[in-house]
């Protein structure tokens, strides 16, 4: 995990100089950008292992960064940790909709700051390396990040993506709303982010999944499971 390079995208000077030496201690390599463009452009060229992304920036927003990282094939799968000031469930759940894999409210420990960094590489290196998932009518194409019901594409946000991609890797196995928070969310504990978020993301997945939906299988006062026979 050393060597590996981290793009720090954040306006405030004494925020990333405390971020990046902290990066560096650990012998991560550290870009920084100051603004929204400058780090996109970072990001698009560089292609870092990470990028931990201010949500307040000149020029272009956080959550605009991170909605056209996530919306480049090129780009889609490096991991981003938000940074805010803002603490409300609401700016959480906007950035983690949007694909981020991690957040964090202002003021927070730069060592946390490194360790969530470590964690979410981890998840990112832990990932599988399949490119198709089927059942029934369903194709989940992990390689174009595309969901296909009878061979035609169904639009889905990156987190009813990943959700459904976690369900359907479990085979049939009950996961928890905890756990899918964890997973797909990227939270060490339900703490940060209410579990109804997950039914909320679970139910607009069944809507798109059309006559395919009861696969995904409400088990009470549990969680959630796949049926995919």
């Amino acid at each position: 995990m050393a060597n590996e390079t981290i793009l720090l995208i954040e306006d405030e000077k004494n925020i990333a100089e405390l971020v990046k030496y902290n990066l560096e201690q650990d012998g991560f390599r550290v870009l920084t950008a100051a603004k929204g463009t400058t780090g996109l452009e970072s990001a698009l060229k560089d292609k870092p292992a990470l990028v931990v992304l201010d949500l307040m920036l000149p020029e272009m927003s956080g959550l605009d960064v991170c909605k056209a990282l996530k919306q480049n094939d090129k780009t889609r799968t490096i991991p981003i940790i938000m940074l805010t000031a803002k603490g409300t469930e609401s700016d959480k759940i906007v950035g983690l909709e949007l694909g981020a894999d991690d957040y964090m409210t202002k003021p927070f420990s730069p060592r946390e700051l490194v360790a969530r960094v470590k964690a979410v590489l981890r998840r990112a290196k832990d990932r599988p390396k399949v490119e198709m998932m089927r059942a029934g009518t369903l194709e989940l194409d992990l390689t174009k990040h595309e969901l296909r019901l009878k061979e035609k594409p169904v639009e889905l946000t990156a987190k009813e993506f990943e959700l459904l991609k976690t369900l359907m890797e479990a085979s049939g196995r009950v996961l928890s709303r905890e756990f899918l928070l964890e997973r797909v969310w990227g939270y060490d504990n339900s703490v940060n982010i209410e579990t109804r978020t997950v039914d909320m993301h679970i139910g607009q997945l069944r809507k798109k999944l059309g006559k395919e939906s009861p696969r995904i299988v409400t088990v009470k006062s549990v969680g959630y499971r796949f049926d995919g026979e």
